[in-house]
């Protein structure tokens, strides 16, 4: 893709989420202005961020919250867009040299900004692991059509990122994938009933939102991410292995063909990923704590428990049979996790639902690829899903 200067400014899109704040935080430290923020629902929130970093626009995808933002700060001379396609209106003004969109709105509501951001030509940071999911074969030819840059931001996907730069794409034997293993880690199937919103919020390592906090436990989220490395670095299913590692230092590795492996190795915090991503191909200032290995003594790694976790098998199944088959899984997915916060639905009522709701889709479901087919799987998915989720 296209080499790009440092930018001077950016989008930060899903400000209000975790992934969202601490890119503000890498803001505030390293100086990049901040033009444009969007969020969901929490204009109180959002008009503190507007107010601290001056930005010239802002968009919620809810229109009563836009309403609200719009009389918190009638008294700036900042533009509030409303809606998903006002988020789109939005990126489409260009606000500074070199701009970067930050990418971190939660599910597939992050697509069309994805898209919209693509046809920009604007540099994309991208956290939204569901556009790549759902629709990654799209994407990606649209970023290659522009000429436009994508820069990972999952830790996983950043770190494969850097250790691609010690060697050709063509040289790659495998992507090592890593996992924290979330907070259930060598649980027995018998014993995951037991287990409540609370207990799988509970990461040991890393603090997210909860649904990817979810995800993670359930190992969907390393699932995501293996269908995101197969179309962010053009590599087959079968040249992804993933790896528990407890200690979550080593955050994915690349091993090539001479059997050498590249490690990115830091401690686990995601402002690193972001920052890597504002400033790439060049490096600047930490904003992170330095890593000592003399500290933390032994890495150690393990083979995933498919079968007591079964969606990451699942996941990596969709991407091998392709068409709409990953935004069903994904769109499932969603359903049922947030079931499963609202107490209505038991954690392994998860794996349940997204099983079921793939299996009944899937013939239909891979005879499609257009952005209309996945959006029109995506739904019908959400429907079936969630006729399911009083079965279990």
């Amino acid at each position: 893709m296209s080499k790009t200067s440092n930018p001077s400014s950016m989008t930060v899109l899903g400000s209000t989420g975790s992934v969202g704040e601490q890119g503000l935080d890498v803001a505030r430290r390293t100086g990049i202005t901040v033009h444009a923020l969007s969020a969901n629902r929490n204009a109180a929130r959002i008009e503190q961020q507007a107010r601290e970093f001056g930005v010239q626009a802002c968009a919620m995808a809810d229109e009563a919250a836009a309403k609200d933002l719009r009389q918190r700060i009638a008294d700036t001379p900042i533009r509030v867009y409303a809606g998903v396609e006002g988020i789109e209106e939005m990126l489409s003004i260009p606000y500074g040299p070199n701009e970067t969109v930050l990418n971190s709105i939660i599910g597939e509501a992050g697509l069309r900004p994805t898209l919209a951001t693509l046809r920009t030509g604007k540099r994309l940071a991208l956290a939204n692991k569901e556009s790549l999911v759902c629709a990654g074969r799209i994407v990606m030819e649209l970023a290659r059509e522009t000429g436009t840059e994508i820069l990972p931001v999952d830790s996983e996907h950043s770190a494969i990122f850097q250790a691609l730069r010690a060697g050709g794409r063509k040289e790659i034997k495998r992507i090592l994938l890593t996992a924290s293993g979330g907070p259930f880690y060598g649980m027995r199937s018998e014993e995951l009933p037991e287990i409540t919103p609370a207990k799988a919020l509970a990461h040991p390592t890393w603090n997210m939102g909860a649904k990817i906090t979810v995800d993670s436990a359930t190992l969907m989220n390393k699932g995501f991410e293996v269908i995101e490395a197969v179309h962010l670095f053009d590599v087959k299913p079968q040249q992804i292995e993933v790896l528990i590692h407890r200690e979550s230092i080593m955050h994915s590795a690349v091993e090539y063909t001479d059997n050498s492996v590249i490690a990115q190795m830091s401690v686990p915090d995601m402002r690193l990923c972001v920052q890597y991503a504002l400033t790439h191909p060049t490096r600047t200032e930490a904003v992170i704590p330095e890593l000592d290995l003399s500290k933390i003594g032994n890495l150690t790694f393990a083979k995933p428990d498919r079968k007591t976790f079964p969606l990451l098998s699942l996941a990596i199944h969709a991407i091998e049979v392709g068409g709409a088959l990953p935004a069903v899984l994904n769109a499932a997915n969603e359903v049922a996790v947030a079931a499963f916060l609202q107490e209505k639905l038991s954690f392994p009522g998860i794996f349940h639902v997204v099983e079921q709701t793939v299996s009944t889709l899937e013939t239909e479901a891979k005879m499609q690829d257009s952005l209309e087919g996945i959006f029109e799987m995506d739904e019908r998915a959400r429907s079936v899903a969630k006729s399911f989720l009083n079965c279990f």
